[in-house]
């Protein structure tokens, strides 16, 4: 039976994890896994409904004490929300065992797509259905910018320092760098006021955490350039666009402009974690392996960074610097999400059917409550629409 946590606001971790079942965790977990679409959000509501609402797992304030230690750590939230519950009922094996439940049927599933894509990717009905499909998605990312904006540009320092973050990238600097840079300097405002010369930050360039392998992928290089994003991605599963296009077009050149939206496609319409992505790409450039490789290595570093902040969650929230550093790698974060939405829109606009796509689609997420995974679906069936319809491509 399990026994309610004792801690309060700001003691999330001040005590040993209660008992809950492995079993139980796995189930849970799972099923939200395989039936949560609607992206992060979505899903840590749902979280909160199952832990915090119906199994009084732990309470509202300890909730908003895990959500906030995600928000200071990269990676995928929602997916280090689900950890954090894991660790909180039984330890480490939970923190494993729900993280794994959560992200195993997301892959599963992406990774049948793929094969799919792989076989049939050229095919008349395949490329019809990702047609219609495209623009839908970047009227979510739109859509989605549009919602973070206010929040994280609060402040004309912040927006100051989004607007020569996304300079920064179009001029070729290095978006891991410009994250860094941009935290560093919003520390740097809130304790002495002005914001500092952000001169330097247009010359950024340091080469990536993880050396990028030359030629043919490989399951190995596919887990380093993985692991690299894992490690130092903030902010929605949205700005992963920004650091696949880096890395696997630009960088690699592995994949095409068309084929990282047809990846970021699949990553919406399926349930579970964005971060699946990595999956889809990895089986369509190294197969199984690839795939495999791919997932291990972009959801690895959650497991590592949820495992040590578990018992340091209070003192995280609770950080000025934290949060000032946060401000600033939030706002270029969504500078990155403006240039990555401005060069996807060139491949998703093909068309004056795909403009009215996507104008409806935005218009429909802003008036009403929609569950974007229908918004996609119908935009494939528009693709597979004018397929029978025999229109030319």
């Amino acid at each position: 039976m399990d026994v309610p946590p004792e801690s309060g606001p700001g003691e999330t971790n001040a005590h040993p994890p209660a008992r809950t079942s492995l079993w139980t965790l796995a189930a849970l977990f799972g099923r939200m896994g395989a039936t949560t679409f609607g992206g992060p959000a979505a899903h840590i509501a749902l979280l909160r409904t199952e832990a915090v609402a119906r199994r009084r797992w732990l309470d509202d304030g300890a909730f908003l004490d895990l959500l906030g230690a995600t928000n200071l750590i990269p990676g995928p939230n929602s997916t280090e929300m689900v950890m954090h519950v894991g660790w909180l009922r039984r330890g480490l094996p939970g923190l494993i065992v729900a993280g794994l439940a959560f992200i195993a049927p997301a892959a599963v599933l992406t990774g049948l797509l793929a094969w799919a894509y792989v076989v049939h990717g050229a095919r008349p009905e395949a490329a019809w259905l990702l047609y219609g499909v495209k623009p839908v998605m970047l009227a979510v990312v739109l859509h989605a910018l549009a919602a973070l904006a206010p929040k994280a540009a609060a402040t004309w320092k912040l927006r100051v320092l989004g607007l020569a973050a996304a300079g920064a990238v179009l001029l070729g600097a290095d978006e891991i760098a410009t994250l860094v840079a941009c935290g560093l300097a919003a520390v740097v405002a809130a304790r002495v006021g002005p914001l500092p010369g952000i001169g330097p930050l247009v010359g950024l360039g340091a080469p990536p955490v993880v050396a990028l392998a030359a030629g043919a992928p490989t399951a190995l290089s596919l887990f380093g350039i993985f692991l690299k994003i894992g490690a130092v991605l903030y902010g929605s599963g949205y700005v992963l666009l920004s650091f696949l296009r880096a890395d696997f077009v630009e960088r690699t050149g592995w994949l095409t402009e068309a084929q990282l939206i047809d990846a970021i496609a699949i990553g919406q319409v399926t349930p579970g974690p964005v971060f699946t992505t990595a999956t889809f790409i990895g089986y369509v450039l190294a197969g199984p392996w690839g795939a495999a490789a791919a997932t291990l290595g972009i959801f690895l570093p959650a497991f590592v960074f949820v495992a040590l902040s578990g018992p340091l969650v209070s003192r995280l929230r609770r950080s000025p610097a934290a949060s000032a550093a946060l401000d600033g790698v939030n706002v270029a974060s969504l500078a990155l999400m403006a240039v990555v939405t401005a060069q996807l829109g060139r491949a998703a606009l093909l068309d004056a059917t795909t403009v009215w796509l996507a104008l409806v689609s935005l218009l429909l997420l802003v008036r009403t409550s929609l569950n974007p995974t229908w918004l996609i679906a119908a935009g494939a069936l528009v693709g597979y629409a004018r397929h029978l319809a025999g229109i030319a491509f």
